[in-house]
């Protein structure tokens, strides 16, 4: 009977300290185009691709985010010149996204510069051929994303941002060049 009083107890009080220390709630969804490349050879390889993420977003302050978020990343390796680029260079990133960041925004109005930074995992499949890498796997992996942007608009609910996701074991990146927009939730 102890243990199950302590429960109600804590779940009470983690309840009221949520409402003291979330300020606002609101939805996010950002689109842009995707790429991968190797960590080695990252100048002769980009991949092209598609990106999209949702977040929801729970503000402390105006210049504090955290962020869960979901989203997708496409990229195929495309060969634009056999001669340019050989077969023993390729990669790509099909996979899901989740994981949880924070967002620190200058509390500039109009526009305002941000990074993020976070943890993750990404479950799809991944491909890195280099003459110094060869990965070709599937299944759930570690990435830390990491993005740089600018948020603007009169209630700076708008954003553009460089987005990365650095998969440390699979020795690439995926990233996009991506816009998004957030729009509040009601509680």
């Amino acid at each position: 009977m102890k243990k199950i009083l302590i429960i109600i107890f804590a779940i009470l009080i983690s309840n009221r300290a949520q409402a003291q220390f979330i300020e606002e709630q609101s939805h996010y969804i950002s689109l842009g185009l995707g790429m991968s490349a190797p960590y080695d050879q990252m100048d002769l390889i980009q991949n092209p691709g598609v990106y999209a993420q949702g977040e929801f977003v729970l503000s402390h302050a105006d210049w504090i985010d955290f962020r869960p978020y979901a989203g997708l990343i496409l990229t195929k390796f495309n060969e634009v010149d056999p001669e340019e680029v050989e077969e023993r260079y390729r990669s790509s990133a099909n996979a899901l996204l989740i994981g949880a960041k924070t967002r620190i925004t200058a509390p500039v109005p109009f526009v305002a510069p941000f990074l993020e930074i976070g943890v993750g995992a990404s479950r799809g499949s991944f491909e890195t051929f280099t003459p110094y890498t060869s990965i070709e796997k599937s299944g759930v992996f570690f990435h830390i994303p990491v993005s740089l942007g600018l948020d603007f608009g009169d209630e700076n609910n708008f954003d553009f941002k460089l987005t990365y996701y650095f998969h440390n074991n699979l020795k690439q990146f995926t990233g996009a060049a991506a816009i998004g927009i957030s729009y509040p939730v009601g509680y």
